[in-house]
C-alpha cells in the first residue's frame, strides 16, 4: 500500500464476472470483476441510495437493485434511467495478487 492506495482483498476472492463490497479507508465501495478486468466504484446508487453490490452485473454494466438504473463499472457514467448521475469511479489495480483502489485525495462522500 502507498500513498493512497488501499489493499482490498486477493484478486481471486472476487468471482469472475462477480463482485464483492468492502469498506476502504471509510467509503463503501464495489469491486466488479468483468471481461474487461477490475473496476471499483462507489457502492452506493445515485438514484434511490441502493447498494449496488446488491444489485447484478452484465459485462461492464451493474445495475441497481432497487429501480433498476445501470451504469458502466469502467467509469460510472450513468447508462440507463431512472439514474442520471455517474458513480464515483476508483482506479483499480493487482499488486502481487492483491486488489488495490486509489482513493484520492477527496473525503468520503456521506
Amino acid at each position: 500500500m502507498s500513498d493512497n492506495w488501499y489493499r482490498v482483498a486477493p484478486a481471486v476472492d472476487i468471482p469472475v464476472k462477480g463482485m464483492r463490497a468492502f469498506s476502504v479507508g471509510g467509503r463503501d465501495v464495489v469491486v466488479c470483476n468483468t471481461p474487461e478486468g477490475l473496476f471499483a466504484l462507489g457502492n452506493t446508487c445515485s438514484h434511490a441510495e441502493a447498494r449496488m453490490s446488491e444489485g447484478r452485473l452484465r459485462g461492464c454494466r451493474i445495475i441497481c437493485p432497487l429501480h433498476g438504473g445501470s451504469f458502466d463499472v469502467r467509469n460510472g457514467a450513468a447508462l440507463g434511467s431512472p439514474a442520471v448521475s455517474p458513480l464515483r469511479s476508483y482506479a483499480t489495480r493487482v499488486v502481487d495478487g492483491e486488489v488495490e483502489i486509489e482513493l484520492g485525495d477527496s473525503p468520503p462522500v456521506s
